[in-house]
Order: structure tokens, then sequence, then C-alpha cells
């Protein structure tokens, strides 16, 4: 066969053809790319945003339960103080409050220093009902300053038996709790390599 030379106009209508061609021949409307697009975004969201279901288990719905009583209570407590109950047996209560929350972790997940520090954390509650027996006044002819210092020094002790509180009740049984859950953490890992 004898091959044709193309002038430039043939050669331009022949590419013009085939592009005209090409375009008549395209049956593909984008309708598959979209649903599968929006398919695939779909539930690419869905697994994003499913937070997974948690176990429910006995102790689980009891700690539940004992974290919404737990806020109930102390709302009342601090309502209490801001309604008439003295600061000084507002926080006592609030510190007994601390005991019962405490002894009903440390017995649910059976944690004896939490046990003990609730009972630690109940003792200091009890003896924080006598902050006025530790404040002594500064003088009987300064009655009105001596009130004022009685009652700066009374919040200050109220404040010093809070943190002891804390301190044996939360901050000293959650180290030894973080202690031993790591030291299990580290058993589990040796003993599964």
């Amino acid at each position: 066969m004898e091959e044709k030379k193309l002038t430039e106009q043939e050669s331009l209508h022949i590419i013009q053809q085939m592009i005209q061609t090409a375009k008549q021949e395209q049956k593909d409307n984008g309708l598959g790319w979209i649903i599968w697009g929006w398919t695939l975004f779909a539930v690419s969201r869905y697994f994003f945003f499913k937070k997974p279901k948690k176990v429910r288990t006995y102790t689980g719905d009891l700690f539940d339960k004992l974290n919404a009583g737990f806020f109930i209570f102390l709302i009342l407590i601090i309502l209490s103080i801001n309604v008439g109950v003295p600061p000084s047996k507002g926080f006592m209560l609030l510190i007994g409050l601390y005991g019962f929350w405490i002894l009903i972790y440390g017995t649910a997940l059976n944690f004896k220093p939490s046990v003990i520090a609730a009972y630690i954390t109940w003792a200091i509650a009890f003896a924080g009902l006598f902050i006025d027996r530790f404040i002594h006044p500064a003088g009987p002819g300064d009655l009105p300053d001596a009130a004022n210092v009685i009652g700066l020094e009374r919040f200050q002790w109220v404040m010093l038996f809070h943190a002891f509180a804390v301190l044996c009740g939360y901050i000293i049984p959650g180290h030894m709790a973080n202690k031993e859950f790591n030291r299990l953490k580290r058993k589990v890992n040796i003993q599964s390599v």
C-alpha cells in the first residue's frame, strides 16, 4: 500500500474528527464514580465517628451510678455551703463524701489501700468538725478583729484538713494503684513475649 501524504489541513481535520468521535463514544456519565465515592466517604465517616461499645459489667454499672450519685451529692454540699452551712462544717461533709466514694471503689476493685484510705479520710473529716478547738482568739478586747482572724484562721485549717484528706484518700492510693497497674502490665507483656 502506498502512503498518501496529508496536508496540514487534512491532518488537523482528522485529529478533530478523532476528538469528536472519542467525545461521542464517551458513555461514562460519572454516576458510578459518584455513587461509589459517596459510599466510600460515608463508610469512612461511619468508622471515624463510630464509638466502640463498652462491654457492660456489674462493676462498670456500679461505678456509673456511684459517679452520678457522688456528683449530685457534691453539688448538694456546695449549695449547702453557699446557703448557710459554715464552710468549716461543709468541707468536712465533703471529705466524708470522699471517704464514702473511696470505700466503694476500693471495695469494688478489691484494692485494700483505698479501703484503708477511706477510713483515714473519715477520721480526718471527724477531726475537722472540731477545727474551732484549734483556734485561739487574739484577745477579749479585740473582738471584731479577733472574729476576722478566727474566720481566716478557721478557713486555713479547713483547707489544711482538706489537703491532708486528699493526700491520704486520693494521691497516695492513686500512686500505689498506678505502681501495681504498671507492675501487672509489665508482667503480662513479659509473659506474652
